[in-house]
Formats: C-alpha cells, structure tokens, sequence
C-alpha cells in the first residue's frame, strides 16, 4: 500500500515539499532526476515550478510524473 499526495510546493534548489494523506510532510531532491529523460526538462525552473497534484501523485506542465511510492521511498521527513 501507498501513500497518496495531497500537495507539493516547489521549493528552492529543485526540491519539493509533498504532503501525504496520513499529513506526514516530507522534502523530495528533484536534482537527481534532472539529467534523466523528460525529466531534464525541469531545468527550466518555470517548468520545474508548475508542478501541481495529479490523482494520487505530482505532474508538470510537460507531463513528467513520479509514482508517489517514489516520492515517499525517497524523500525526507521534515
């Protein structure tokens, strides 16, 4: 089972503040990602910043999105 996203702020430095269902906030680091596929667009940190809450997960204007498992896998409690 998984947690779903019920919001993200595009923070400072290509990280992102996500808040869970259960409300446990936690900060995710984009920078890893950047150099990857579609995700190399965020580079453009307008781009980066139209990241919104899609379904049970995050998704940009260009249509990137990251599983919210990831997201809860790989981010840090706050």
């Amino acid at each position: 089972m998984y947690l779903s996203v019920k919001e993200v702020k595009p923070q400072n430095n290509y990280t992102l503040l996500l808040t869970f269902e259960n409300g446990e906030k936690r900060k995710f680091d984009m920078k890893p990602y950047l150099n990857t596929g579609i995700f190399k667009e965020l580079k453009d940190i307008k781009l980066f910043n139209s990241v919104k809450v899609s379904f049970d997960s995050i998704e940009w204007a260009n249509e990137a999105d990251i599983d919210p498992e990831i997201l809860y896998k790989y981010s840090l409690s706050i």
